[in-house]
């Protein structure tokens, strides 16, 4: 039976549909204070490979579970001019201790701690029809590892987008139907 026949009729299943979700950098806002939701054209869920350890013995091969890498993080955001989104994700870059050189004494340098604050929590919502979340994932001591600022083009009238990578330790999800779990 197919998972819309019985269950679709009588309102109980609604399957997940990828065009609803929503982003938001704590440390990322509007003017007025609240979160940019709207900018994200893409995002990509957490995800991760458990590594394996092989024992022989004899004959045999047993394996056994190693640890737990959490996969990057890309998310495509539109590029809306004001706010600023290219200067933002600069500032934030700048903020986590980057800065070019200005002679051979300048020895500062990215750290942990200030690529973290300067992000702010990175959160993932799967949304319902009525605007909802029925998933969400909360990226734990995310920072990004690489950003793209797009191509330009004369020959196209789409929308400028940024590509953000980021690198995070572990991910905790949120359903609507049960209380928080920590994935790994």
């Amino acid at each position: 039976m197919a998972f819309w026949s019985e269950d679709f009729k009588t309102g109980l299943a609604d399957p997940k549909r990828k065009f609803r979700f929503s982003v938001s950098f704590s440390n990322i806002a509007t003017a007025e204070g609240g979160p940019l939701l709207w900018y994200a054209k893409t995002a990509a869920k957490p995800g991760f490979t458990i590594s394996e350890t092989m024992h022989e013995y004899l004959n045999h091969k047993f394996y056994y579970p190693g640890r737990t890498e959490w996969d990057t993080v890309d998310i495509t955001v539109v590029d809306p001019g004001d706010p600023d989104m290219s200067a933002t994700l600069s500032d934030i870059v700048r903020q986590a201790g980057y800065a070019p050189p200005t002679d051979a004494f300048d020895l500062e340098s990215m750290a942990k701690s200030g690529a973290t604050s300067a992000l702010g929590n990175v959160i993932i919502s799967q949304l319902d029809e009525a605007g909802n979340p029925i998933e969400t994932w909360t990226l734990w001591n995310a920072f990004v590892t690489a950003l793209k600022f797009g191509d330009l083009d004369y020959s196209s009238d789409e929308l400028s987008e940024i590509t953000i990578t980021l690198r995070y330790d572990w991910a905790r999800l949120e359903t609507a139907s049960e209380s928080k779990h920590a994935v790994a």
